[in-house]
């Protein structure tokens, strides 16, 4: 299993970020993560200048997104979706996509469940239960 490091993530996405904006060719996972940061203008900066990213604590308490996190949750349920894993979830996007008028914003709602599934496993010391996540998820695209 890949586990990268912090420095690492971050050094994928500011490399990754100066190869699209420098017209090189990227890697297939390059290539979905520069996808992921175009539709996210608000972490341009941030992925800009690579040193200062290394060095940049985000911290909630200080009203800040981490945008290496949030990038790194997109990739992460973009291959869910890919490979229906759990199965379930491919289904329960495109619907929630359609109830929300957004495949975007489907995937912003799933990544408040992953957060919560992650969460709660933390603090259980469980693995992280799929059935739980699946079923946020679908209550999330069957919400009125």
């Amino acid at each position: 299993m890949f586990n990268p490091s912090r420095d690492e993530v971050r050094l994928f996405f500011t490399d990754t970020w100066r190869k699209q904006r420098q017209g090189e060719i990227l890697t297939p996972l390059e290539a979905i993560a520069a996808d992921w940061i175009v539709e996210h203008p608000e972490y341009h900066a941030d992925l800009t200048d690579g040193e200062a990213a290394q060095a940049q604590d985000y911290s909630p308490e200080r009203g800040q997104t981490n945008p290496f996190l949030h990038l790194s949750m997109h990739l992460a349920i973009t291959e869910q979706l890919s490979i229906d894993q759990p199965p379930g979830i491919r289904a329960a996007h495109e619907r929630l996509a359609a109830r929300l008028g957004s495949t975007h914003e489907a995937q912003h709602a799933i990544m408040d469940c992953l957060g919560e599934t992650i969460w709660e496993a933390q603090r259980t010391g469980t693995p992280p239960d799929t059935d739980a996540y699946l079923q946020r998820i679908e209550r999330r695209a069957t919400r009125d």
